[in-house]
């Protein structure tokens, strides 16, 4: 089993920058795809980034792109998200997600799924 822990949310201004962990535990990722989604209130959970088990492969949503970067580091069996330039329709809880297929993926076909994290922007 592959268990994922997502850590780093809060609350920040608009304008402001959060750094997102999903640390995955039970079984190396190393060669898992890893993504992020999120889903706000009475909203539908919807693709944020994607990275390829080796992170040579990144893809956005047209929302974040230029914002946020994903970014993984295999030794440490972990993924990020970086969040810059933050706005409030940014807020909503954030999920990790890793699949076995090391492609990335926009869907929401992945084989584990962390609890989530909460991220919180005010105006």
């Amino acid at each position: 089993q592959v268990q994922l822990v997502e850590s780093g949310g809060g609350l920040v201004q608009a304008g402001g920058s959060l750094r997102l962990s999903c640390a995955a535990s039970g079984r190396t990722v190393s060669t898992y795809a890893m993504g992020w989604f999120r889903q706000a209130p009475g909203k539908e959970r919807e693709f944020v980034a994607t990275i390829s088990w080796s992170g040579s492969s990144t893809y956005y949503a047209d929302s974040v792109k230029g914002r946020f970067t994903i970014s993984r580091d295999n030794a440490k069996n972990t993924a990020y998200l970086q969040m810059n330039s933050l706005k409030p329709e940014d807020t909503a809880i954030y999920l990790c997600a890793a699949d076995s297929s090391g492609r990335p993926r926009l869907s929401l076909d992945y084989n584990y799924w962390g609890q989530g994290t909460q991220v919180t922007v005010s105006s």
